[in-house]
C-alpha cells in the first residue's frame, strides 16, 4: 500500500517541477474552466496566494532540490507587499504565511524568513477583539457602511486554520497573547459556529457595538441552516492541528465529533459533495478539496490520537483518510495529464456565484488548496509528520 503513495507522491513532485515554468511568480486562484486545466491568476492579492508557494516548499521537503526552495523564496517580495497594504490584510495571514515563511524558517532555520512570519502573526493577533473574543475575519473595503459594519463583527470557520500561525508565534516567542488569541478564537468558534449535532456554520456575526452574537450563516454553503462541505473540513484540520499545538485533548476529540458527522454523511464514494445537507433537486457538484482537506485532517487526527494514547480511535480514522485519499486519486487526480496545471479536478470554489454569475469554473475546476491539501495528505498517508502548521 506505501507504493501507492509513493507512487502519488512522485506524480505530484512530477507535476510539479512541470508546471513551475508555466506559473512562474504568479500565484493560482482558481481553475480555468471544469475541461481547460490552466489556472486564473487574481492580479493583486488574495487569500490563496501561498498555497502554490506551500506545494513548492513540500516538494523541497521531500526532494532536498533547492529549485524548489528558491523557487518559493522569490515570492517574498509579494509576501512583504501584503504586509505593507492594510487594506488586504485579514485572517488569511495564517494561511500566507505558515505556508511560506514559516515553512522556510522550519525547513532551512532561515532567519529572515522567522521574522517575516512573526511581523504577520503580530498582524493577525491585532485584529482580536478582545471584548468580544473573536479575530475579525475580513477587512471592511469601499463596499459602504452598512457592509463595513457587518465585516468588523463576522467570524468564519476558515479561521480555525490560520491559529497555527498563533501557536507557533506562542512557540517561537513565549509571548501568551499568541496563543490566548488563538484560543479564545477556538472557544468561539465551538460556541457559535458548530453545532451541537457537529455540523457547522461557515460565519458567524456579532453585534459590532454590543459584541453580542447575532446569528450563524452559510455564505458559501447552500443554506443557514446547511453544512458547507469544506467549512466542514476546515474545522476537522484546524482542531486537530490545535490539539497537537497545544497539547489539550479537547480539541481533539471536537475534531473527531465534526468527521464522525462526515463519515456519516458522505457519499459512497467518498468525494464530498460541496454541502452535507444539499437537497435532492440540487445539483450535486462535488467538491475534491473538501475532500483533500477532510483526508488531511484525518490522518493529522490520528496522528494526535495516538499520541493521546487511542490507538483503536485513531486506525478508524486513519482508515477513513486514507478511502478518501484513495478515491480523490481514482477520479480527480490530474498529475498524468501533462498539460494540466493543477493536480485535482472537480472542486467547488462558490456555487451560489456560479449560478448567479454563470460562471461555471468556480463549482466545478481546479483549486490550489485543494491541490497543496492532496499533497499534504499524500505525504501523511506515507508516515510523514512534521509540516508547517
Amino acid at each position: 500500500m506505501s507504493s501507492l503513495y509513493e507512487t502519488m507522491s512522485q506524480d505530484i513532485l512530477a507535476s510539479i517541477e512541470r508546471n513551475a515554468p508555466r506559473i512562474g511568480l504568479r500565484n493560482p486562484m482558481v481553475g480555468m474552466s471544469p475541461t481547460e486545466y490552466q489556472w486564473r491568476y487574481h492580479k493583486d492579492i488574495f487569500w490563496t496566494d501561498s498555497f502554490w508557494t506551500g506545494q513548492l516548499w513540500l516538494a523541497y521537503m521531500v526532494s532536498g532540490e533547492s529549485k524548489y526552495r528558491n523557487l518559493a523564496r522569490m515570492r517574498y517580495g509579494h509576501l512583504e507587499r501584503i504586509l505593507a497594504t492594510p487594506i488586504q490584510m485579514n485572517h488569511d495571514l495564517g494561511f500566507q504565511f505558515s505556508l511560506s515563511a514559516v515553512a522556510d524558517y522550519k525547513l532551512t532555520g532561515n532567519q529572515e524568513s522567522r521574522a517575516l512570519a512573526l511581523r504577520a502573526a503580530e498582524a493577525l493577533r491585532n485584529r482580536f477583539n478582545w471584548n468580544g473574543k473573536y479575530l475579525v475575519a475580513w477587512t471592511a473595503g469601499s463596499e459602504g457602511k452598512e457592509h463595513a459594519e457587518q465585516i468588523q463583527g463576522k467570524i468564519i470557520i476558515d479561521c480555525m486554520e490560520n491559529l497555527p500561525l498563533l501557536m507557533w508565534a506562542y512557540s517561537e516567542t513565549n509571548i501568551e497573547s499568541f496563543k490566548t488569541v488563538a484560543i479564545e478564537q477556538a472557544e468561539t468558534t465551538i460556541k457559535h459556529i458548530i453545532r451541537d449535532d457537529w455540523s457547522s456554520f461557515h460565519t458567524f456575526d456579532f453585534d459590532t457595538t454590543t459584541n453580542e452574537p447575532i446569528r450563524g450563516c452559510n455564505y458559501q454553503g447552500y443554506a443557514d441552516e446547511s453544512c458547507w462541505a469544506r467549512g466542514q473540513a476546515w474545522a476537522i484540520h484546524g482542531f486537530a492541528q490545535l490539539a497537537l499545538m497545544s497539547g489539550e485533548k479537547r480539541y481533539a476529540d471536537i475534531s473527531a465529533k465534526l468527521l464522525d458527522f462526515v463519515m456519516e454523511h458522505i457519499s459512497d464514494d467518498y468525494i464530498p459533495i460541496w454541502d452535507y445537507r444539499l437537497p435532492e433537486h440540487e445539483v450535486p457538484y462535488k467538491d475534491s478539496s473538501a475532500g483533500s482537506v477532510t483526508s488531511a485532517g484525518a490522518l493529522l487526527l490520528s496522528q494526535v490520537l495516538e499520541k493521546f494514547g487511542e490507538g483503536e480511535r485513531a486506525q478508524q480514522y486513519h482508515q477513513f483518510g486514507l478511502k478518501m485519499l484513495g478515491a480523490l486519486r481514482e477520479e480527480c487526480d490530474l498529475t498524468n495529464i501533462p498539460e494540466a496545471q493543477g493536480l485535482l479536478n472537480q472542486a467547488a470554489s462558490f456555487v451560489h456565484v456560479a449560478h448567479d454569475l454563470d460562471l461555471d469554473y468556480l463549482a466545478n475546476s481546479m483549486l490550489p488548496y485543494g491541490d497543496y491539501y492532496y499533497y499534504e495528505a499524500v505525504l501523511r498517508a506515507m508516515g510523514h509528520t512534521n509540516f508547517f502548521w
